[in-house]
């Protein structure tokens, strides 16, 4: 769950240029850690008169029990709907009244809460307090959790009746069953979190010694360090009560499963298709490998082997992919296919058939060649503004990544062989894990 509010009306035009080229350059980015034991990642960026910010916490769906999974995300979506001397409408139009753009949320790993603010006053010094009462003094009230509850349980029915959903549910519960990544929220464990649950979360999970801090904008490096005290100063204190990211390898995780096809009817007009397995998290040092081959295998489009073989030549589904989406454990591979339901069994062979020539022979030289010089050649468009420097900065802190990891980027891409490529894919995905789901169609 999240919520977004009153998007900042500021030209932002101007600041691409200057971006793109320092993206060729090193950038500056800057850590140290607050008073109160908390990470900070910084990058002076004076282009624009803007402040982006982040501060991130522990606190993500991973974090979950298994009898109330949705907690995690719940606890996000109420931090801005209530706070000290402050119901949601008054602070919605306080960042309204500001420009600014104050969000929350909660993923896999992590959840936390970011604001896009003008650097000028008074509106900097108005949003920054604004933000810092809603992280600091929430107040998670009763009834407006009750209709936030129930719009999830009935989000979730409507949800449950699509052909995707129930897919990628399938999906993860058979990657992970004795993980938190496979737990799925279900109408049951949505009722079974508690106001008090939220209250206690809160307490337990957003904890100012180890919340990470991400700030990207035109303020100093003082004002920065002066603005990451304040914010975790008086936030709770603690220690991690879940596994620490990292306790649960791609190994591990694949011994708990069975590489098997889960067949689900749905009267929809095209079956979903999803295959994968538990493989990558991050700081893995074949992430670039897998990177360049995922390109040539289904990560690169119209140019990916999966479109070309399922789509171009055959016409059999409008898309084909596949990812790695490295996670604080292993994340998964997955690939994907919707076609009509008469094509299933043909597209679903086609599809396998791809991957395990793919897991065998690895991409050739002229595919390799092709995939690294647009991955290098795209990425400059990876941070060419401070949104998305803001994202990239935090997930290092997130995931203790180097500070030159965003410098060195494209010398890793340039560094991937053939054999290389095809070494990493092969020990990451293993042909006899695969598990494969199929909602829609029967396959022939």
């Amino acid at each position: 769950m999240k919520h977004w509010m009153n998007p900042l009306k500021t030209a932002l035009a101007v600041g691409f240029v200057a971006l793109s080229a320092q993206a060729n350059a090193a950038l500056p980015i800057e850590t140290w850690k607050t008073d109160s034991g908390a990470k900070v990642m910084y990058m002076r960026a004076e282009a624009l008169p803007i402040l982006d910010l982040r501060i991130d916490f522990f606190a993500g769906n991973r974090a979950d029990p298994a009898n109330k999974v949705g907690l995690a995300s719940a606890t996000a979506d109420m931090i801005g709907r209530g706070a000290e001397g402050l119901d949601e409408n008054r602070i919605a139009d306080g960042f309204a009244d500001t420009g600014a753009v104050f969000g929350s949320a909660a993923g896999e790993d992590s959840a936390g809460l970011q604001l896009r603010t003008l650097t000028s006053e008074p509106e900097f010094s108005k949003s920054i307090a604004l933000f810092k009462t809603v992280l600091q003094k929430p107040v998670f009230d009763a009834q407006v959790y009750a209709r936030e509850q129930a719009r999830s349980i009935a989000g979730l029915k409507e949800a449950l009746t699509k052909p995707d959903t129930l897919a990628q549910r399938a999906f993860s519960q058979a990657l992970y069953p004795q993980h938190p990544y496979g737990y799925v929220e279900t109408e049951q464990s949505i009722k079974a979190v508690s106001i008090e649950d939220i209250r206690q979360f809160y307490k337990t999970h957003y904890l100012g010694n180890a919340a990470v801090v991400s700030i990207v904008g035109n303020i100093s490096r003082a004002q920065a360090e002066k603005l990451a005290n304040e914010l975790t100063a008086t936030l709770p204190t603690g220690t991690l009560a879940e596994p620490a990211l990292g306790s649960a390898n791609a190994a591990q995780l694949q011994a708990q499963m069975q590489g098997k096809t889960i067949q689900i009817d749905h009267p929809a007009a095209q079956s979903h298709i999803l295959m994968g397995l538990p493989t990558l998290a991050r700081g893995n040092p074949q992430y670039f490998d897998l990177l360049v081959a995922n390109h040539v295998l289904g990560g690169g489009g119209f140019n990916s082997r999966l479109m070309n073989e399922i789509r171009e030549k055959r016409g059999l589904a409008y898309s084909a992919y596949s990812y790695f989406m490295p996670s604080g454990d292993a994340g998964p591979f997955q690939a994907g296919v919707q076609t009509k339901r008469e094509q299933t069994g043909q597209a679903l062979e086609l599809m396998r058939k791809t991957i395990l020539d793919f897991i065998t022979k690895g991409p050739s030289a002229d595919e390799l060649k092709a995939a690294k010089a647009n991955l290098v050649g795209g990425f400059p468009l990876r941070v060419d503004s401070n949104s998305k420097l803001i994202t990239n900065i935090s997930m290092m802190g997130l995931y203790n990544l180097p500070l030159d990891y965003l410098d060195t980027w494209t010398a890793n891409i340039d560094k991937v062989t053939v054999d290389s490529a095809r070494k990493a894919f092969a020990n990451a995905v293993k042909a006899d894990k695969l598990v494969t789901v199929v909602v829609g169609g029967q396959p022939k």
